[in-house]
């Protein structure tokens, strides 16, 4: 018997498939547990209760709060507005690198228990007066239910939503939740399949497969890669990354090169160095991508926007803060030239 509090946050999850002897295949994730009874799914978050499939986490968000959008990042997407930031325990990664373990590698019954049901968080977000609701931190696959209800509301009361994701997602899921999506950030981990299970558990396809279905729903797309020393900072890695985008047509699609710190599993290593960071955007920029960002690192004028035709500042950004935005429409207010994004 489950305890009251958990009762409330328990929903049947979407996209499962049934099997006798009470066993249960969740087909959200490429992960495709199989899960016998009582057991739990690679997220935490999923569990089969005789031969029924159930997500713990529907309304029982582990953080809340308002983040500036460029913290996200988005950086072509409603500049200089705050966001209602929410989300849940649990992921269906395991990356050796996580900033926020302590809530993504955790079932949701073991945080504080608090019950924010989808009405109330959209209630929540305008209260505040915020223009749109991401959701972030750990990964929103593992609580689809409760993103997905969420999203609808939301777009009914005019917020935005923003999926903030490792983009490990099966297709039939993600083409539902499409059409309730304004935006999304894609942490596209690295360019190798060994790597990939190295540095998460998961693979890189479905990933890529993810980006194109995104991409071609309409939603709003910009990418990170988190350039760990070891393991995906090389260049030959960073260079075919950037040719597979642009030869996929992502090459108006703003890139974010984003600096590792030393955190969980691999705190011995030292943090990505300057040089690394310059040098996967000098590569990133002649393979063809348009908007290339440097994070996590002060000094470098890395999140400044400039207009790739005349190449004059257009944006210019400091700790996540907007010093000048001299976009005009959308446009260049230089060359007229379209600058691609949600700008108003």
């Amino acid at each position: 018997m489950l305890p009251l509090i958990a009762e409330k946050c328990t929903r049947v999850a979407l996209f499962q498939e049934h099997y006798p002897e009470n066993v249960v295949r969740c087909l959200l994730c490429p992960h495709r547990c199989i899960l016998q009874d009582d057991q739990h799914g690679i997220c935490r978050t999923r569990i089969n209760k005789n031969g029924v499939l159930y997500t713990l986490a529907y309304g029982n968000p582990c953080s809340l709060a308002v983040d500036p959008i460029e913290k996200k990042p988005l950086f072509h997407f409603l500049p200089g507005t705050g966001i209602f930031s929410i989300a849940t325990n649990g992921c269906n990664f395991r990356c050796l690198n996580c900033q926020n373990w302590t809530i993504s590698q955790s079932k949701p019954n073991e945080s504080v228990p608090v019950v924010v049901l989808p009405e109330e968080l959209v209630g929540q977000a305008l209260t505040l007066q915020t223009q749109s609701i991401a959701f972030t931190y750990t990964e929103p696959t593992v609580f689809y239910e409760y993103v997905l209800e969420t999203a609808k509301i939301a777009h009914r009361e005019g917020l935005k939503t923003v999926l903030i994701s490792n983009g490990y997602i099966n297709n039939e899921p993600l083409l539902e939740l499409c059409p309730f999506l304004d935006a999304a950030n894609i942490d596209l981990k690295c360019f190798d399949e060994k790597t990939y299970h190295l540095l998460t558990g998961g693979s890189l396809q479905p990933v890529l497969e993810s980006l194109k279905t995104i991409k071609d729903q309409g939603v709003w797309l910009e990418i990170t890669n988190l350039l760990v020393p070891e393991f995906s900072d090389g260049s030959d890695s960073i260079k075919a990354m950037c040719d597979w985008l642009v030869e996929n047509g992502f090459e108006d699609t703003p890139l974010h090169f984003s600096r590792f710190f030393p955190a969980y599993k691999l705190h011995d290593l030292t943090a990505t160095s300057e040089q690394s960071l310059l040098r996967a955007k000098k590569i990133a920029v002649e393979a063809g991508m348009k908007y290339v960002y440097i994070g996590n690192i002060p000094g470098l004028q890395g999140e400044n926007t400039y207009c790739p035709n005349c190449r004059y500042l257009l944006i210019e950004r400091s700790f996540y803060a907007i010093i000048q935005n001299l976009l005009h429409d959308g446009c260049c207010a230089f060359c007229g030239t379209r600058i691609p994004g949600v700008w108003v």
